[in-house]
């Protein structure tokens, strides 16, 4: 089915609370593998919003890497803005924007780095020179040149030109630990359709409907 097809399809049916699964994290597995059914591109492009110390929000673009009961994982340059600011205030929020399916899914939570262990396998499972890309570029950091970051690629090239990339230190994951998750389906004459599962206080969630 075309992202065409199954908007119109999503659009007429709607979803209802009897359709969604309890869990948050198995009903976005539902959605989520709709979207890679469809071929959507980068279904697992995700924007994350932080708050620097300012108060100022940040918006970017990140990619979804693992999903599961504890939550939602991203890899990045601890020394990067968004690492940055979320060392000072791990609040965080993650949304899914699939347009072309009129859906869309938003997340708030609390980042936590993951275990460096689960980082090194990950990051063993890179494609080289994304691994080198790690290493060599200095993320967020103002660079005079393209040339400058090329140079600093060769360099890099050369010291690991024998074995393996090893993972730097300065380089990792966070998992988004979430305390709501709304899904967002749209309907004809903008009445979407929207629920928002709140976690409650003994682990379990908590399922409203809200307006659109």
């Amino acid at each position: 089915m075309t992202p065409e097809e199954f908007r119109q399809r999503a659009m007429e049916e709607g979803i209802s609370r009897a359709d969604l699964e309890a869990d948050p994290v198995l009903q976005f597995q539902h959605w989520f593998e709709d979207a890679i059914g469809t071929g959507l591109p980068e279904p697992n492009g995700m924007s994350l919003a932080t708050v620097a110390a300012d108060g100022q929000p940040w918006l970017r673009t990140v990619l979804l890497k693992l999903y599961d009961q504890q939550g939602f994982v991203f890899y990045t340059n601890y020394e990067s803005s968004k690492a940055r600011q979320l060392e000072a205030n791990p609040r965080a929020a993650l949304l899914f924007p699939w347009v072309a399916l009129a859906r869309q899914v938003a997340i708030t939570g609390t980042a936590v780095r993951i275990p460096r262990t689960e980082s090194i396998k990950y990051f063993a499972t890179r494609p080289r020179g994304s691994q080198i890309g790690a290493w060599a570029s200095p993320q967020s950091q103002v660079i005079r040149s393209r040339s400058l970051l090329d140079a600093k690629v060769e360099e890099i090239k050369r010291k690991f030109a024998q074995g393996e990339v090893p993972l730097p230190s300065f380089w990792g994951g966070y998992r988004v630990v979430p305390d709501t998750i709304e899904l967002w389906q749209g309907r004809e004459n903008r009445l979407h359709d929207r629920f928002r599962y709140s976690r409650e206080s003994d682990g379990g969630w908590r399922i409203q409907r809200l307006a659109p």
